[in-house]
């Protein structure tokens, strides 16, 4: 699979301790992302970061915070990452959700 040109970057902002029937949210974020066969998703751990709460999550040594934030990262053609929002809606309860227009410049599949 080649991907090249326009493209979509969706990425999903939530916390490292957000689950999904009991296992980490972003575990299953990837897991979908890969069933719905999008190119490819990478998650991102933050060391410090706030959301909509405005609490300050940091993995300083001395801070007794934890769920530090977690950036779920996937990029694909427009039409499969659009098709891919509705299950978005179904797992994030609360976190954020962007669509940036990306220009890939090079992306090979590995052959099967």
């Amino acid at each position: 699979m080649a991907l090249s040109g326009r493209a979509l970057r969706l990425t999903v902002y939530v916390g490292e301790d957000d689950l999904w029937r009991h296992k980490p949210l972003h575990h299953e974020v990837v897991r979908r992302a890969r069933d719905a066969g999008l190119a490819g998703a990478s998650v991102f751990k933050g060391i410090e970061g706030y959301g909509a709460n405005s609490l300050i999550h940091t993995s300083n040594i001395l801070s007794l915070s934890d769920d530090l934030p977690v950036a779920i990262v996937i990029v694909d053609a427009e039409a499969p990452i659009r098709a891919f929002l509705p299950q978005l809606d179904e797992l994030v309860d609360e976190g954020l959700v962007t669509l940036d227009e990306v220009e890939v410049v090079h992306y090979r599949g590995r052959a099967k």
